[in-house]
């Protein structure tokens, strides 16, 4: 696709394809307020100087403040702070009342419980198309050694819940799923008795073994998202792990599209089935996933949220 074809929403979804993470860049107006968005454009510039940047659209409703301020501040959300990258995300009448933060001497609100921060001064701001560049020098930081947030495809992850998934494979002989959606619709295999799309894992990255199975089994283009299931089965003895993911438009070769709210539990091939499509259906109406772990019979959803 030339520049002159590029659909803005189309591009804005492949640079959705890179994941990063979430951060809040947080500062004071003229009137000694704190302000503050979220942002996941965001990176480390220079050790020598200590530089770093974060892009900012011009249409935001911070862009003049931010654009003036002698500096601002960079919060590195943790892992468990989904809620705050939320609350900053959207317009509130103030976003600082529900998170608990201090200003730094001389410097810019700082969150607690972030997994880092950097207290900067505007180094420079630099015209970027409908954005700005803020180019900040590193005056004070912290780090507190927890997991940042993750941010891919709309969503948020859990570096430590996707590590699990790894660990959980180790400990025995692991079967892959897929919950493999398009337009709301979910693949399922069989007739009869309903199953989702399954293979063994083989090798040590379990999202491309099954990518590479999905991808054969229907011969359309596959993204693997977000863990979504592990758990144990004492019925085959067996560890499974299943992935969200989705497909393109087309005919798959195997298999094909239903809708999980429309499938009874008695068409599904095991209880377990029954119980992804479920609570499948029940998340996708309410926009809000999780990740479960346990047994086939019991355990816990953590919640993830979509990105409001």
């Amino acid at each position: 696709m030339n520049e002159t074809m590029i659909d803005a929403r189309a591009l804005r979804d492949a640079f959705g394809a890179f994941p990063t993470g979430v951060t809040v860049v947080t500062t004071h107006d003229e009137a000694g307020q704190p302000i503050g968005f979220t942002a996941n454009s965001f990176t480390s510039t220079s050790l020598d100087p200590p530089l770093l940047l974060v892009c900012l659209a011009k249409t935001s409703r911070n862009f003049a403040t931010m654009t003036e301020a002698p500096g601002f501040a960079v919060n590195i959300l943790s892992e468990t702070q989904k809620d705050v990258s939320n609350t900053f995300a959207r317009p509130a009448a103030d976003r600082f009342a529900s998170v608990e933060w201090s200003s730094v001497p001389g410097g810019a609100p700082v969150f607690a419980d972030v997994a880092a921060w950097f207290d900067c001064a505007m180094e420079q701001v630099v015209e970027a198309g409908d954005h700005v560049i803020l180019i900040g020098r590193v005056k004070r930081f912290g780090n507190s050694g927890l997991n940042g947030l993750g941010y891919v495809r709309g969503s948020y992850f859990s570096p430590a819940l996707a590590g699990k998934a790894v660990s959980a494979a180790a400990e025995g002989e692991a079967q892959l799923s897929a919950v493999l959606e398009r337009d709301g619709q979910v693949l399922m295999l069989g007739d009869d008795r309903l199953s989702l799309p399954t293979c063994a894992m083989e090798g040590s990255e379990p999202a491309q073994a099954l990518s590479n199975y999905l991808q054969d089994l229907t011969g359309l283009s596959v993204s693997i998202g977000f863990l979504y299931s592990v758990y144990e089965s004492r019925i085959d003895n067996r560890q499974h792990i299943v992935y969200r993911a989705s497909a393109v438009a087309g005919t798959p070769k195997a298999g094909r599209f239903v809708s999980p709210a429309e499938v009874p539990p008695e068409a599904c091939a095991s209880p377990a089935t029954s119980d992804i499509l479920r609570r499948f259906a029940f998340e996708s109406s309410i926009g809000n996933f999780g990740v479960y772990f346990g047994n086939e019979i019991a355990g816990k959803v953590h919640p993830i949220s979509r990105k409001a």
